[in-house]
């Protein structure tokens, strides 16, 4: 039976994630699992890194983002209600997928950011 893992913090994740991508790869294939998801808090910068460095070792990548969730919605910003929010894990299916989450990765940084992107 193998195993993927869904929800991965690499080096893009300050202060949560120390993997490096090129490694993670490796060792995943390693391991012998068919494919693994990159998953960083409130971010996708590393996603051209992940997706370039699984067709050069030709394996099988999920993109995804670990998103925060604001508690009322993402342009309230009240000290005591909003600055902490929930965690949602968004993986893309494809390509429109992909897209969508980009969409709500950028809105989250422009113009959901308070203490972090929502």
């Amino acid at each position: 039976m193998s195993f993927t893992h869904l929800h991965v913090h690499t080096q893009f994740s300050i202060l949560d994630g120390a993997t490096r991508i090129k490694d993670m790869i490796a060792k995943a294939k390693e391991d012998g699992m068919p494919a693994v998801a990159i998953t960083d808090h409130g971010n996708m910068f590393g996603v051209k890194a992940f997706y370039d460095e699984c067709k050069k070792q030709s394996f099988k990548g999920i993109i995804g983002c670990e998103a925060y969730v604001a508690r009322r919605t993402r342009f309230d910003k009240s000290e005591l209600i909003d600055r902490s929010g929930h965690h949602l894990v968004i993986l893309a299916k494809n390509m429109k997928g992909y897209r969508n989450l980009t969409k709500l990765c950028s809105a989250a940084w422009i113009e959901g950011q308070y203490y972090r992107p929502r």
